[in-house]
């Protein structure tokens, strides 16, 4: 895969597209998926092609964690970051719940499931209204001092909450909403390029959205590809700091998205996407 790189809180090298592993899960990301051995052999292959797999604990909850687990650990040539601080339920609701007793419960589960004893990057997926947001974070902290996290990330925040994070702990990464169409926390992004923090866009190929945005079919057609191999180089393009994840449950899906890193744009294209 030749695309640059970016060093994650200083010391993980890693290449700039990695995969999201939220969609190797059931149906509306609860329960395991219809056929867990395709969801293994789509995990093998990201493994064989990037080296950063993020997941989150609520995934499934807990399939996507356990699945990367059984099937890559130990992971030698790949770097896992995983999230905490949200419930399920079986109406497929996402409840914030950041308090820090939970959040280190939710650690030790998430070690367990992944197999591992340290886990590289360790995100809160979610600011919890009814908790205290330095709490949430100092507990993180403190299980970084303690070994078990290697770096910290946070997920969902706006540029205050990252700000008052970083009076607590080193933050090596963000994951935000962001997208060719849809650039809301641009602001975000900016603060995150300034101070050398990745970061990760969710929901990168904005789902059907992407009609929407003038010029990027055009652009493909000129390419030759797809308007989501087009919106991932863009991403990749508009910031150093940019790790897109894209994710997928299908080994064909996750093949093209990869080779979107190859995909050069123009000045000229690029600006027209601005």
């Amino acid at each position: 895969m030749s695309t640059d790189t970016f060093d994650i809180g200083g010391d993980l090298t890693v290449d700039r597209l990695g995969f999201g592993a939220m969609r190797i899960t059931g149906e509306n990301i609860i329960g395991e998926p219809d056929d867990p051995e395709a969801a293994r052999e789509v995990l093998r292959r990201a493994a064989e092609l990037v080296d950063l797999i993020d997941t989150a604990d609520a995934y499934g909850p807990g399939v996507s964690e356990r699945l990367i687990g059984e099937t890559l650990a130990p992971y030698d040539d790949v770097v896992v970051a995983t999230k905490g601080g949200l419930l399920r339920n079986r109406e497929g609701d996402w409840l914030p719940r950041g308090d820090p007793d939970y959040l280190r419960n939710a650690v030790l589960c998430s070690l367990d499931r992944l197999r591992t004893e340290r886990i590289d990057l360790y995100q809160l997926h979610r600011p919890d209204p009814e908790v205290d947001f330095e709490a949430s974070v100092a507990a993180l902290a403190e299980l970084k001092d303690d070994g078990v996290i290697e770096h910290v990330g946070l997920s969902n925040v706006s540029v205050e909450q990252l700000e008052t994070a970083r009076d607590h702990v080193e933050i090596a990464t963000v994951q935000n909403r962001y997208s060719v169409a849809d650039r809301e926390e641009a602001d975000v992004l900016d603060a995150c390029e300034e101070l050398g923090i990745g970061f990760i866009p969710w929901f990168p190929l904005a789902a059907g959205e992407l009609d929407s945005v003038d010029g990027l079919a055009e652009i493909a057609d000129a390419h030759d590809t797809g308007v989501q191999s087009i919106a991932l180089a863009w991403l990749l393009e508009r910031s150093p700091v940019m790790l897109p994840i894209p994710g997928t449950s299908s080994v064909d899906h996750l093949e093209a998205n990869v080779a979107a890193a190859d995909t050069e744009l123009s000045d000229e294209e690029f600006s027209r996407l601005v």
